[in-house]
């Protein structure tokens, strides 16, 4: 009798295919045997780096704005407008950067956008005109958005289920270290040489920054995900020649077991489409993150943005006082964010993104309804309560790359981070025209309902701690 060929060949497709699998189930088993090592301490230095002049970056602008209001005669109206036009460029730069990072990798992406956002930097602080700087820092806020979706989506591939938020959040920590960072360096920089420089003080470093970020290792899972195991399982063995200690992970599934099936797939070659963020899967989650980070960055990127002008011009204050002041808010979100870091595996994201907009909310309502004449009040209340708000961003970094499949994290982190530039760049803009048309409370109790809207998100989230990616993404 003739043998049936096909058949065989589906066979033996199928039997490598179930091989190709259990592959790279063993190495995703290896990399989460392997404790926290100089391996992931380098990564995490070289693209915190590379987050720290983000943060750097976006919140330059917001310094410089003092000065600039006054030598080009900017009215609040076109402030709002030069704020929400960078996170326009965000919006752009966190779509296209965290595409790419599907298709070219995790590592050229970042690369990529960090160049963007240095060189543009540089650019910035050699405009001569409002609408000059409106370009620049439009092109500039494409590298700005792109880097961060890419990034928090590369540490969290590095990371192991075990303490990974503590991993994460540290990491994530040097945000808000660089946004302080921008206001104490303001306040010594732009007073004695300019707001020029304070561009090219983040412009500069960048450039290095980049190289040093093009030679780090690709994501394992990233390659696991592509089927390249053999690059992944290289990268794996230096990961594990670079600590002799291992813990206990759970043992890799059994390729020919009939829970087979039952497994998220490791290995795959569908791409990710951005309909996929609504599918039937995967609906629930997006739609409640995509609240949370227009909620959470509505509220402290209007405050970032906005707080240095306010203190210089709506309350008086000397430049120089106005910068520390709003400089503080950034070096309490440090504090709340340390504080989250060694809690967060404990309490859980849910519970401390419902606690946050809690009482952030609260004490931005009191602000609003009680203390807007005092600009003691103001430093205090505001300052507390971008604290606490601003640790559910980093919360949001954190939690979500771990709701989704390794196929789809950087593009389902990237459209999230879209709804912050939005958010962002609506929100400074309706702040000019409320702090214009009906006073500085107004803001406050705004600020207050929409951390209400969060509040409500946050209670509607799926719980990720100590759980493996390939788990949550069942």
């Amino acid at each position: 009798m003739p043998r049936d060929t096909s058949s065989t060949s589906s066979a033996l497709e199928t039997d490598a295919a179930a091989r190709h699998e259990a592959h790279a189930a063993v190495l995703i088993s290896r990399m989460e045997a392997v404790p926290f090592s100089r391996w992931h301490a380098k990564a995490r230095i070289v693209m915190g780096s590379a987050t720290f002049f983000d943060a750097f970056d976006a919140l330059s602008l917001a310094f410089a704005l003092p000065v600039l209001v006054g030598l080009w005669d900017i009215t609040p109206a076109r402030v709002g407008l030069l704020i929400g036009s960078t996170y326009v460029g965000q919006l752009v730069g966190a779509l296209l950067f965290s595409w790419l990072a599907e298709r070219i990798g995790r590592i050229r992406s970042a690369t990529g956008a960090v160049a963007i956002m240095s060189v543009m930097g540089v650019w910035c602080a050699f405009t001569n005109s409002f609408p000059a700087l409106l370009m620049c820092r439009v092109i500039q806020g494409i590298g700005i958005g792109g880097e961060m979706p890419v990034a928090a989506a590369y540490i969290s591939e590095l990371s192991r289920a075990k303490g990974r938020g503590r991993f994460f959040m540290l990491y994530e920590l040097i945000f808000p270290i660089g946004l302080a960072a921008t206001g104490q360096i303001a306040a010594l920089v732009v007073p004695a040489f300019g707001w020029r420089a304070l561009f090219l003080v983040g412009g500069v470093p960048g450039m290095a920054i980049a190289v040093a970020l093009s030679r780090l290792h690709e994501s394992p899972r990233w390659l696991i995900a592509r089927g390249r195991l053999q690059e992944a399982e290289a990268i794996i063995q230096r990961l594990e020649a670079s600590t002799p200690l291992r813990s206990a992970s759970p043992p890799a599934p059994d390729a020919a077991s009939p829970r087979t099936e039952a497994r998220p797939t490791l290995v795959s070659r569908r791409r990710a489409r951005w309909a996929d963020l609504l599918g039937s899967d995967y609906r629930s989650r997006t739609l409640i993150v995509w609240a949370l980070w227009a909620s959470a960055y509505f509220v402290a990127n209007s405050l970032n943005n906005w707080m240095p002008t306010l203190y210089n011009t709506l309350y008086q204050l000397e430049l120089r006082q106005s910068l520390r002041a709003a400089a503080m808010t950034n070096i309490a979100q440090v504090i709340v964010l340390l504080i989250c870091a060694f809690s967060i595996d404990r309490i859980g994201r849910r519970k401390w993104a419902v606690l946050s907009f809690t009482c952030g909310g609260t004490l931005l309502g009191l602000l609003g309804i009680f203390g807007t004449h005092s600009v003691t009040s103001v430093m205090i209340l505001a300052t507390i309560s971008y604290g606490i708000i601003g640790s559910v961003n980093a919360v949001l970094y954190l939690y979500t790359p771990e709701i989704y499949p390794t196929r789809m994290r950087a593009v389902g982190t990237g459209v999230a981070t879209s709804w912050l530039r939005l958010a962002s760049a609506v929100g400074p803009t309706i702040v000019g025209v409320l702090v214009g048309r009906r006073g500085i409370s107004s803001v406050f109790l705004m600020f207050a309902a929409v951390c209400v809207l969060g509040a409500l998100a946050a209670s509607r989230m799926l719980e990720t701690q100590n759980r493996r990616l390939e788990d949550i993404a069942s």
